[in-house]
């Protein structure tokens, strides 16, 4: 196909592994707090944060909650809370994927009438999330496929020892027909890039599958950790 795409296109590529699109989240309830202050020649930099920082159900997103009282943070300043915050979820602090299902309430601080500043308060936010979420026992989180694999009856049994062996789940099997079976299964996305190559050499070529994306799910530590290792030497890789 590449050789194709160059003859016939004229199209040169690139070929490489796909990348998986992890995240990350965080397990508990914390608080957290950061104060940016900064005096230079003429006006300083002043913006003083309290959040909270807690898991939201897988899917959920992000959640901003505005609790400040008595005006210890002006109106004006609640919006670069936010935009600070957002901007720290682009880079965990696990392996610097993005920060997904989580609500954060911003209940308190403090300001200065002639230092504090929008991109004052945008750094209080960012320092605090991220101080934050390094103590809400971060965690990564994969893409789950659901999957279903058609094969032929005889090699069932070893199309299910090869969904086991990615890690996957078998949800169920029911006989198609003409001696057909179908397996329905999650399995990790990570696990599926060479899925279709060992199952043509399981079924003699004449099983098939297709996947759907169905929801992200925490890894295991072991699992943590290479991904921690591959990240670290994709980014050596571009310094």
């Amino acid at each position: 196909m590449i050789e194709r795409l160059k003859k016939t296109f004229k199209v040169n590529v690139e070929v490489g592994k796909p990348k998986i699109a992890y995240r990350e989240t965080i397990r508990r309830k914390v608080v957290a707090e950061y104060k940016h202050k900064k005096q230079t020649g003429g006006h300083g930099q002043y913006g003083h944060v309290k959040i909270e920082i807690e898991p939201l159900p897988r899917g959920e997103g992000y959640e901003f909650v505005d609790k400040i009282v008595g005006g210890v943070i002006p109106k004006n300043f609640i919006p670069s809370v936010d935009k600070g915050i957002k901007e720290a979820m682009k880079k965990g602090v696990v392996a610097e994927y993005p920060v997904v299902d989580i609500k954060v309430t911003l209940f308190d601080g403090s300001y200065h009438d002639v230092d504090s500043s929008d991109i004052a308060f945008q750094i209080a936010a960012r320092q605090a999330f991220k101080d934050g979420m390094k103590n809400a026992n971060p965690v990564i989180l994969e893409p789950i496929m659901k999957v279903e694999v058609f094969t032929p009856t005889e090699y069932t049994g070893d199309v299910m020892g090869e969904i086991s062996s990615k890690r996957g789940r078998p949800m169920g099997m029911q006989s198609m027909g003409r001696g057909m079976d179908r397996i329905d299964a999650e399995i990790p996305l990570a696990e599926m890039l060479d899925f279709s190559p060992r199952l043509s050499s399981i079924t003699s070529g004449k099983g098939y599958f297709t996947m759907k994306f169905s929801t992200y799910q925490e890894v295991t530590p072991d699992i943590q950790q290479k991904i921690i290792q591959e990240r670290e030497r994709e980014k050596a890789e571009q310094e």
